[in-house]
């Protein structure tokens, strides 16, 4: 199954919509949009609420990601997160690691 990569900006916030599966396969779709949201603007938020499945490739793509943003001083915050891909996200330790919010204006309210 595919995945979809929708990319938009709010204000001075980038925005990177998926939906689909988010796997060994998509992954490295994903990789080169979300290096450029994340160098493009001083916040990037993902919107997880289309994703109905993370792999560990998927999970190594996002490590990746809040690695860039810290290293550039990004905020950079995950919204609207499926059940099941918050349980992998809990059990994997990521939900230490990334700031989690509800829902795409729950995000865009932590970043101010």
């Amino acid at each position: 199954m595919a995945m979809d990569i929708a990319l938009e900006q709010v204000g001075s916030t980038n925005l990177v919509g998926l939906n689909g599966r988010l796997d060994g396969t998509t992954s490295v779709a994903l990789d080169a949009p979300l290096t450029a949201a994340i160098a493009g603007a001083p916040a990037t938020i993902i919107d997880m609420g289309g994703l109905d499945y993370v792999s560990s490739a998927g999970l190594r793509i996002l490590l990746k990601a809040a690695k860039q943003a810290k290293a550039r001083q990004v905020k950079l915050v995950l919204c609207a997160l499926h059940p099941n891909v918050r349980e992998v996200f809990d059990i994997s330790g990521f939900s230490t690691i990334f700031a989690i919010q509800p829902d795409r204006a729950a995000a865009l309210a932590t970043l101010g």
